[in-house]
Parts: structure tokens; C-alpha cells; sequence
């Protein structure tokens, strides 16, 4: 078993603890879970494996957790999204966690090893690299884990293919695809915390600024709608008929990436696919382009193509590599093509998080209870805890819902009753 924990520093705690209280300030659903957890005590004895981008927001879950009897293992899902300050904090909490920022992709996946090590019973996932670790190299584990849940679309994505290939050895439950999830984390989340990250590295005005988004799901909608907001002309590239036809009624303009690769200033990419911005989108690019990705893997933006298009390469400033083309054009990378919300800022505001980390408290809870009698599938979250999240949410915000009278019940129940 690996050594309890392994953090950039120590000394770094106490922040870690006053940032992790401010989290826990803006977070009343969660707070209100672990009071009843810390009473209930669901998940005593349970081992929890996690690895999940080591924020002020993952700390409240994790504490959350531990409330409930939990012993818990944490490593980062992102090589550049850990807070050194939070994960030191939790050490001194007595978290098993194995996080710093800057990792390399080795340091990466021997921290996903040291989790695993502690043989956890449920798996907590954001991009599916601990389940797919389990899958590749440590089978043995599989029939000891119970169940695991998963965070983030692309790691739904890679499940779900494992699932319908006859790979996957035991149940998710898919917390991405919650109502109170991505309508909200997804949308309002991403759309925020993106925005946030190209302003903190940059630094840019992007009122009048012409900001291509590729993809329009739910991240990429939150996007668009924030940098519209803030005065941008916003195109998006779209390669789903029915997305392209909803950003264009919602007032966008619809390009391909090869129309839009000469008229844009800023680019942000969150399809979750690989090469969406390439070699021939990059040699058309105007100089002083700004290149941003918001998918959860560095593969949206080929890297490889901008590296052999370039004849120079600098840091500007943290968080800006400028990448100098060899007529003389310059393309700006921001974080190294990883998350720029998290590399760059500090990912979703606390507000966001505390629905999408209660679905994942409720949804782990549910593993433990009934994870045994599940078969190896991707499941949506049981809609009672969906409906739960959205009225601790509201009654978090002081509103109140109106209430179905008798005879409006009876009517919506009713097939005989029509025009009066």
C-alpha cells in the first residue's frame, strides 16, 4: 500500500482550510447532507477511491464523505488541476490523497496507482481514468468493487463505449447526466469558470472580439451565452445537424471549424472529441489567435500540428505559450490545450458544485446500499435523488414551489376530461 498521502506542501494547509471554509459557505446542500450523514453514518466501513480534480469544492465532498463513515483515497483527474493548498489541507485531515499541481503524465498515473492500492469498494471518477486503470491492470479488483460513479461527459462517453463492447466489469452510475447536474454545472459551471480561466491568463477584452466555440452541448451553450454576454460575436462549430440548428435559432452564427478558423480571435473547444482544431484549421488563423480548451482531455487542440507549424515557442506569461509560425504569425496557447477553467482559474464556482458533489454523495451512498444487485451497465441517477438535489437546492435558496391543487391532480391524471 502506498504512503498515506503525497502533496506539493504541507506548510500550505492552513489556506488549503480557509479556502475549503469558503467553499463550505457557498455549498448549503452538501452541508446540509453531511449533517445527515455524520447522524446516519451510510457509508461506515466503506473504502472510496476517487480521482476527481483536487479543488476547494472536491474537499467538501470528500469531508462529506468521511462525515458518513468513509475512509477515502484522492488523487487529481487533471495533471493542472490541483489546488497544492487544498490537497495539503487534506492530508492534515487524514485523506490518503496523492495530488500536485504540474504533474507529469507519469506522476499521474502512479498516483492513480496509489489509490488503488487502498482497494476501494466504489470508484468516484471525472474522465473515467481510474475505471479504465482498473479495466487494464488491475482486474483482480474488479470483482471487489461494488460499484463507482462518474462525473463528467467525456468519462460517460468512455464508458458507455465500455459498456456496449461487453468490457465494463461493474456498475457507474453516470452523475454527468443528472437534471441537476449538467443543466446547471454543465451550462452555468462551465460556461462561468471558462470564461474566467481566458480572462485570468489573458487578460483580454472580448467585447467586440470574435470567439469561435466548438461544440454546442450543454458546456458549450454556457459558453457561448457567457461570452455573448460579454459582448462577444460568437460562432459556433457544430457537426450535429440538431445542434447546429438549435445554436442558429438561439442566435449564433453556425460555421465549420475551415470557415471559422480565418474569422476568429479566441477559440474554445468542448466537444470532447480528438482534432477538432488541426493542422489545416491552425494555418489559417489570423495572427494573435488565442487557442482555449474546455473538454476534459488535451486532445481537442492537436498539439503535435502546432508544434511542427511553429518556428519559435515562448512563454508570454503564465498559462501563455506563444507559438511563433514560420510566415511570421503568432497563435497563443492557453494551459497547455488542458481545462482551461481549471488551469488556468479555479474550475466551477462552489454554488455550481454543491448539486452536482450532492449527486455524488446521494449516488455513492445508493452503491453501497444496493451496488451488489446491479449489473455491470451505466446507469442514470435514480431519479428520487435527482428530485431530492433540486428541492434541497431551492429550499437552499429560499424558494418555494406552488402546490397541485385535488382537482389539478385529478385533471393531469385524467383521460376523460378535455375541452369543457
Amino acid at each position: 500500500m502506498a504512503e498515506g498521502f503525497k502533496v506539493k506542501d504541507l506548510s500550505l494547509a492552513e489556506d488549503g482550510r480557509k479556502t475549503v471554509e469558503w467553499a463550505e459557505s457557498r455549498m448549503p446542500v452538501l452541508m446540509k447532507l453531511r449533517k445527515e450523514f455524520s447522524k446516519k453514518k451510510p457509508l461506515e466501513g466503506w473504502r472510496i477511491g476517487a480521482c476527481l480534480h483536487v479543488t476547494k469544492e472536491t474537499a467538501v465532498l470528500v469531508r462529506t464523505l468521511m462525515a458518513g463513515g468513509a475512509e477515502v483515497a484522492l488523487c487529481a483527474s487533471n495533471p493542472l488541476s490541483t489546488q497544492d493548498e487544498v490537497a495539503a489541507f487534506l492530508a492534515e485531515e487524514g485523506v490518503n490523497v496523492y495530488a500536485w499541481r504540474g504533474e507529469t503524465t507519469e506522476e499521474y498515473y502512479r498516483c492513480v496507482e496509489d489509490v488503488l492500492a487502498y482497494r476501494p469498494r466504489i470508484t468516484v471518477d471525472d474522465g473515467a481514468d481510474l475505471v479504465t486503470t482498473v479495466h487494464t491492470r488491475h482486474r483482480k479488483l474488479i470483482r471487489h468493487i461494488v460499484g463507482g460513479t462518474e462525473e463528467t461527459t467525456t468519462g460517460v462517453i468512455r464508458l458507455r463505449a465500455m459498456a456496449r463492447d461487453g468490457k465494463l466489469g461493474y456498475p457507474i452510475i453516470a452523475v454527468n447526466d443528472a437534471f441537476t447536474k449538467y443543466l446547471f454545472d454543465n451550462r452555468y459551471g462551465t460556461g462561468q469558470s471558462t470564461i474566467d480561466g481566458v480572462l485570468r491568463a489573458t487578460s483580454v477584452l472580448l467585447a467586440g472580439k470574435r470567439l469561435v466555440v466548438a461544440g454546442y452541448g450543454w458546456c458549450g451553450r454556457g459558453i457561448a451565452l457567457r461570452a455573448r454576454g460579454m459582448g462577444a460575436n460568437v460562432i459556433v462549430v457544430e457537426t450535429s445537424p440538431l445542434k447546429a440548428l438549435e445554436a442558429l435559432m438561439d442566435g449564433f452564427q453556425v460555421f465549420s471549424m475551415g470557415e471559422a478558423a480565418s474569422q476568429g480571435d479566441i477559440f474554445i473547444t468542448a466537444t470532447g472529441n480528438i482534432d477538432v482544431i488541426r493542422r489545416e484549421h491552425l494555418e489559417k488563423m489570423k495572427d494573435g489567435a488565442i487557442l482555449a480548451n474546455a473538454g476534459h482531455f488535451n486532445v481537442e487542440i492537436n498539439l503535435k500540428d502546432l508544434e511542427k507549424l511553429a518556428a519559435s515557442k515562448r512563454t508570454m506569461r503564465p498559462n501563455i505559450e506563444e507559438y511563433k509560425l514560420k510566415d511570421g504569425r503568432r497563435l497563443y496557447l492557453l494551459a497547455e490545450g488542458r481545462l482551461v477553467n481549471l488551469a488556468a482559474a479555479e474550475g466551477h464556482p462552489p454554488e455550481v458544485m454543491m448539486m452536482s458533489f450532492a449527486n455524488q454523495a446521494l449516488s455513492i451512498v445508493y452503491l453501497a446500499r444496493e451496488g451488489g444487485s446491479l449489473k455491470p451497465q451505466v446507469y442514470r441517477v435514480p431519479e428520487e435523488i435527482d428530485r431530492r438535489v433540486a428541492e434541497l437546492a431551492l429550499e437552499a435558496y429560499n424558494v418555494k414551489l406552488e402546490k397541485l391543487t385535488v382537482k389539478q391532480r385529478k385533471y393531469l391524471e385524467s383521460w376523460e376530461l378535455g375541452t369543457i
